[in-house]
Order: C-alpha cells, then structure tokens, then sequence
C-alpha cells in the first residue's frame, strides 16, 4: 500500500522489514484532524447584517417562482398575486440591504456579489416566468423572456466590474449605467393587474399574433425593451 489515507481515514505509512518486506507502521493510527484555528461556518460567521437581507431577497424571489409553478399547475390565480407579493418583498429586502451597509458602513466584495446574484433571481428570472406563466409561452416569448434574463445578468456584471470606476474614488457609486434590473417591477405589476382584469392566458393583454409559424405576444416587446434599457450607457442618478 502506497504512504496516504487508508478508507477508514487513519494515516498510513511504509517501512521496510529486514527481510525486504513491507509492513504497515503503527505511526498515523490518528484520525487526521482539520488544521488548528480554522473554525466551522467561517463563510457564514463573515456575514455582515446587510448581507442575511440580502438572503431574505434571494429567498422571496425563490419562493416567487414556487407561486408561479403553482399557478400553472393548478391555474389558481391567486398564485400570481403571491408571487407579485414576493417580487414586491424582494425589492423592500433589496433596498434595506444597502441602506443598512450604508448605515453601518460595513460592505464586502462578497456581499456585492451577494446581492447581484439575488438581484438575478428576484427581478430577473421571477418577472420573466411570471410572463412566462401568464400566458407569454409562445416560441418568440421565450425568446424575448430569455433576452430580458440575459441583459439583467448583463447589467450586473457590468456594474459589478465598473463599480469602483463609476465612485471615482469616493467609494459610492453617484450613477448607473443603464436601468437597474429592479425596474423590472413595473413588469411585474403589469402582470398582476393583468392577473387581476383576468388578462392572462388566452386572454392576456394585446393578443397574439404569428410570424412564420411561430407565435408572438405583443405584450412581451416589454420585455425586451426593459431588456435593452438594462444594457444601455444612459446615466441613472443613484438616490
């Protein structure tokens, strides 16, 4: 057996007999221990109070696309409403998180990160099924929807890399570049006050028409053109 870990997890080692032989050495009967000073949950313990708003954001957009699944399982409208709630609680999360790093003058790359990447979730993926959902499933809508996903990731990234650029020094940000993807809400309200008119499904607002086969939803081009602004260079005041 070469020197190492056995499946058991105690060390071995080799020594050789007089006879030539091999022979397991009683060195590393010890179950290998973790190095001394490394602590358990470190990641978790590094958490500043900003970032556990920041899960609460991630969570309420995780949960917004559970109300989505249902509703078009079960065609329960109410599943909407929920999950417009949930976008809605998102962007009160998304908010506090970087009044409360403000605040505290506590931020971290990780919880920048952190916050783009529940930022995808709650106003990136969730508004796009909940279009998706309502009746935006035509081969063209599925297209445009995945367009929208693309540039909020897009957006973000940007900012993520040009952040530091765009403070000039200060350490905050005094405009953005292109829409923040949490003006995606105003889709998400459009949804729901379709949900609410009962506009969805066949049913949604402006109808469908086709295009080589394929179908298209006016309503979608929202979509897109929240897509576009996202990736613009137009210059947005931060508040």
């Amino acid at each position: 057996m070469e020197p190492g870990v056995d499946r058991s997890g105690y060390t071995t080692a080799v020594t050789s007999t007089v006879d030539g032989g091999c022979t397991r050495s009683a060195v590393g009967d010890s179950m290998i221990q973790p190095p001394a000073g490394r602590k358990r949950f470190t990641m978790i313990r590094e958490f500043h109070l900003a970032d556990w708003f920041t899960l609460g954001n991630a969570v309420c957009g995780t949960a917004a696309l559970f109300s989505v699944i249902s509703y078009v399982q079960s065609g329960i409208v109410e599943h909407v409403y929920f999950a417009a709630t949930l976008v809605f609680a998102a962007l009160i999360f998304d908010v506090l998180d970087g009044r409360i790093a403000r605040w505290r003058q506590k931020s971290s790359s990780m919880g920048r990160e952190l916050d783009s990447l529940a930022d995808v979730i709650s106003f990136g993926v969730a508004p796009a099924m909940m279009g998706y959902g309502c009746g935006l499933q035509g081969m063209y809508d599925r297209v445009v929807l995945a367009y929208f996903v693309a540039c909020g990731v897009s957006r973000l990234a940007r900012y993520n890399v040009t952040a530091d650029a765009l403070s000039e020094g200060t350490g905050k940000v005094a405009h953005f570049e292109g829409t923040p993807i949490p003006t995606s809400f105003f889709l998400v309200c459009v949804l729901a006050l379709g949900a609410v008119m009962g506009a969805v499904g066949e049913h949604v607002w402006l109808g469908s028409v086709t295009l080589i086969g394929y179908v298209l939803h006016p309503l979608s081009t929202l979509f897109a053109i929240s897509g576009t602004l996202m990736i613009s260079r137009i210059r947005i005041p931060k508040l």
